[in-house]
Order: structure tokens, then sequence, then C-alpha cells
């Protein structure tokens, strides 16, 4: 289960590529797909007649039944709820679970969501794959960077620019896609530019990503949409609009779309507030890589109610204890429940009821 359709779409291809030789067959679940296709592919997923589902939310659906759900994988963890996840797991009987998420978070906050997992760590990146340079820039820079986004063009290479919103907000007075395409098309003129939003019909959407992947446009206007999953090897420069409004753990999944390949790769955040914190943020980003490092420092920055969203997952304003500097009593307290449900025979009776009925409840 992957968080956007174009996640989904991209691992089904290289799942396509890699297993379809050993006889599996693969289906990709997803809302966008006619009512006669969905219906089709739920029959065989239920029958058997399918070894691997792909797809979205949409696999969360009721109707979605599996013949024999043995192993449950959620790509982009930090993207769905607790809940989802046991909706999930709850079509099978006790499947194996497997959650990944490359936005790094914080030990202490990990152990909170992730609290009945066992967690593993890669921080190592792949090989040949250098570090992108990074640097934060205010509007002085405006003309450098257009320079700068015609000189990584003429070299065949390709640029995402970010914005914060789609469209023009009278609330917020920050860059959105649709007037910084226009302002592209006047700036440099030369450069193939198209523009990727979430509001834009499936099709329209695939039809600009493959361009994309092609090299058929050279700078992609686009949105935190392609946050997650998107991987464009040719891809060297990232250019984040009002970089202030973003967070810390957000800007570095960003920074994560280029540097994909053994090319030097850059991002550009353009900062256009002036206040202190919002520079110690962004200062973070030029001096580290470190995505770990970089989400310690967020969650200290912005604390854990805003810390990437993490209220959707109900996580609690503690009166005195902080997130981030009582880790040790943190996993203490996580260990010391751990042993009194393991030794307790009332709490293990009780657990093993409660397991039984959310199971048969399908909850």
């Amino acid at each position: 289960m992957a968080p956007t359709e174009i996640l989904a779409l991209q691992h089904y291809r290289t799942a396509v590529e890699l297993l379809s030789k050993f006889g599996l067959n693969i289906v990709l679940l997803t809302g966008q797909l006619r009512k006669k296709e969905r219906e089709d592919i739920l029959n065989r997923i239920e029958n058997g007649k399918v070894h691997l589902v792909i797809g979205t939310h949409a696999i969360l659906q009721e109707d979605v039944i599996f013949h024999n759900l043995a192993l449950c994988i959620t790509d982009e963890q930090h993207r769905f709820g607790v809940q989802q996840r046991l909706i999930l797991s709850s079509k099978g009987v006790k499947p194996h679970l497997l959650v990944m998420s490359a936005t790094p978070i914080p030990r202490t906050l990990a152990l909170i969501l992730y609290g009945d997992l066992d967690i593993s760590t890669l921080k190592e990146l792949p090989k040949n794959r250098k570090k992108v340079l990074t640097y934060s820039v205010d509007e002085s820079f405006r003309e450098r960077i257009n320079n700068f986004i015609q000189k990584i063009v003429s070299k065949g290479e390709q640029a995402f620019v970010v914005c914060p919103a789609i469209y023009e907000n009278d609330v917020l007075d920050v860059t959105n896609v649709l007037t910084k395409y226009e302002q592209l098309q006047t700036d440099i003129p030369s450069v193939k530019s198209a523009v990727l939003h979430g509001k834009m019909k499936k099709a329209e959407k695939n039809e600009v990503m493959e361009k994309f992947i092609n090299n058929e446009i050279s700078v992609l206007v686009t949105t935190s949409i392609i946050e997650v999953g998107i991987d464009i090897p040719n891809a060297t420069l990232m250019v984040i609009e009002d970089a202030q409004q973003f967070g810390l753990s957000q800007l570095h999944q960003l920074r994560g779309r280029v540097g994909r390949s053994d090319k030097q790769s850059y991002c550009i955040l353009f900062n256009q507030s002036s206040s202190d914190i919002s520079k110690r943020r962004m200062d973070v980003m030029v001096q580290s890589n470190d995505g770990f490092y970089i989400s310690e420092q967020d969650l200290l920055l912005r604390g854990p109610g805003d810390f990437f969203g993490t209220k959707q997952h109900g996580l609690p304003d503690f009166k005195i204890a902080n997130l981030y500097t009582d880790m040790d009593i943190l996993k203490d307290a996580q260990k010391a429940v751990q042993e009194e449900i393991r030794n307790n025979a009332t709490y293990r009776q009780l657990l093993g009821r409660e397991l039984d009925y959310l199971s048969k409840a399908k909850l």
C-alpha cells in the first residue's frame, strides 16, 4: 500500500519487471479504476488468482477481500494513520507486517508511533551517490538561480520547482504552481516546463510524468505531491519556493527527489522569511544531509505537536515529559509495559480476547 497513485504505479511497474518472470500475478488497485475493471480485479484477489496487490488507500475498502493475506507492506507509513495500518493487517489472519518510511523519524517518535514493531534503520547511501549540495537564498538570487536552471537544462539534465500552493491564496502570500509556471515561461522561455499537481485528472498527471521521465519536459513545476517515490535519475536540481512553509523532514524528502544517480545534484531553498527560527531551520538543511539528524532538529525547533503533522497520529502533548530529552524514560516505560504484559497472566488473557474480537469484527 502506497499513499499516492504515482508511487503505487511506480511500485507496480518495478514489481512487474522484477517478479513476473517468476510466475507471479500482480495487479494495481487504485480509486481511479473503471467499475468493471475493478470488479474483475477484486474477484481475482478473492479467488486467489493474484499473488501481489499493489495499490493506494483503495486496498482498505471493505469489498477488498483477500484469499489468504500473508504479508502486508505499507510504504511511506507516515502518510497513513495507525488505524489504517490495522485495517490492512485485519484483512488476513495475523499476516506478517512490514512498514517503511524514507522520512527519518526521531527515535522518540518512532517508539510511540511504532512501539509495537521492531525498528530497523538504513543509513547508507546507494553506491556512487554524491551528496546533494544545498543552498538557502533570498529573492535577490532570483536571476542567478534562473540562469542556473538554464545551465542544468543545457547539459540535458532536469529540474523540479516545488511550490507550497497550487492556486493563488488570499490568506497566505506564498508562491503557487500556476503563477510560478507563467513566470518561468516569461523568465526562461527557452526551457520547456510543465505543471503537475494533485487537482489534475489522472490521465493528465500520467501524461506529464511520462514526458518528464522521457526528458521531453525539462522543468516540472509542482507541489509536494512529488515528495514520495518519484524516481527520476536525470533530475539534478530541486528548487523549493517559500521553503519556510515546509517542515524540515518534508524538505529533506523533497531534496531526496534529486541526487538519484552519480551526477552532482543541487537543492535551492528560497527562504522568504527573515525570522531567526526560519534561518536556523534552513541552516540545518544546508549543513546536513543526515535525515536522522535533521528530524531530531525539526522536533527540537518545532515541537512534537507540529512535527511532520504528527497530531493525526494522536501524539500527546505532555505536561512534564519532553519527547526530545526524555527518550530513556520513554524506553524504560515501554519496556516495563512489555514485561508486565508478558509476566501477568490476566493481561495476556485479556489481550488474547481483544485481538480475537478485533479480528472477528474486522477492526
